[in-house]
């Protein structure tokens, strides 16, 4: 998504970049696994495709996608970190969002599906995929992002969907932490459809520092 891509939203403990066309070898070199691509439904693409799709990701308006790169404790990032400081970080994972119709006021006609992938196995089961969702989650429903500067932002948290797995435990225990809950499970594909308790509705999730890369 245009919106994005100049944007990088700084955490504690990720940091969450644009994905670019520098990211596409090891974004490729992830999707060789069976397993990354069972458990986001994804095709094996040759790496010409995988540039063409980040090209595609990049322009289209109902994707809105960052590159999670892991923070050392010891990374000293400043209000305007440079590209090269930042290319310096790991790349872990990728956090997304994509869009279904457009907001009105039905929230069914709507809605704003999340994933996120820990591709590198020694940064996972250390909290990393929260602090990426609740990056993402605080950066959709900032005001900042209102419809003067594009739709459909700024979201609401009736917006938000997440398509999971039935098995995957780990991942539902994940959104229940960030509010979610299951609605209903969807049997011919073994997954369970979560969106966020009406008690959490109001829940205001934790953000990064936004700054403008190059």
């Amino acid at each position: 998504m245009k919106l994005n891509e100049h944007t990088a939203l700084i955490g504690d403990r990720v940091v969450l970049v644009p994905y670019r066309r520098e990211h596409v070898p090891t974004y490729h070199q992830w999707m060789q696994s069976p397993e990354l691509r069972e458990l986001t439904a994804s095709e094996e693409l040759s790496l010409e495709e995988e540039y063409d799709m980040q090209r595609k990701w990049q322009e289209d308006e109902d994707k809105l996608t960052f590159i999670v790169l892991a923070r050392p404790t010891d990374t000293a990032l400043d209000n305007s970190p440079t590209p090269a400081l930042l290319r310096a970080l790991p790349m872990i994972g990728d956090v997304n969002l994509f869009f279904k119709g457009r907001p009105g006021d039905d929230a069914e006609d709507f809605e704003a599906e999340l994933e996120v992938m820990i591709a590198e196995p020694a940064y996972r089961r250390q909290g990393l995929a929260q602090c990426a969702l609740e990056m993402l989650l605080a950066y959709a429903t900032a005001r900042a992002l209102g419809p003067a500067e594009a739709m459909p932002f700024p979201l609401v948290a009736s917006h938000f969907v997440a398509r999971i797995g039935a098995s995957n435990a780990a991942s539902i225990a994940l959104f229940e932490r960030l509010g979610f809950e299951i609605v209903r499970h969807v049997e011919v594909f073994d997954e369970v459809e979560m969106r966020v308790r009406a008690e959490a509705s109001e829940r205001e999730w934790v953000g990064g520092m936004r700054v403008a890369v190059d």
